[in-house]
């Protein structure tokens, strides 16, 4: 996305119907998902960085929430929610899951 915002932006399907392309934009995108996808990793790591973890995968659950609104709103067509699937709505599951897990084991080994 930030090497070839255009090519990016014509090989994701259903992304030419959001609008007209925009170079800037798309790199914005990308720049949070790094953040987004760095602060999970670091929290792979250290346990200090959960807080990070945590504010990632609220980006990107609030992102997964904006598409259901806009469907719910009748800005996008609800057959764009499966085409989003594996790209809006399973990364922020997973961020969840990632962020949650360590919550449970530790729970867990409280008992």
């Amino acid at each position: 996305m930030l090497a070839a915002p255009a090519r990016w932006y014509a090989a994701v399907p259903g992304m030419i119907e959001t609008g007209p392309f925009n170079a800037h934009f798309v790199r914005d995108i990308d720049v949070a998902y790094l953040v987004a996808g760095a602060a999970l990793a670091w929290s792979a790591t250290k346990e200090a960085a959960r807080p990070a973890a945590f504010f990632g995968a609220t980006f990107l659950a609030i992102h997964a929430l904006v598409h259901l609104w806009d469907a719910a709103a009748g800005r996008e067509q609800a057959y764009q929610l499966f085409i989003d699937g594996p790209t809006v709505f399973l990364p922020p599951a997973l961020a969840i899951l990632i962020v949650c897990w360590p919550f449970r084991r530790a729970a867990t080994a409280r008992k």
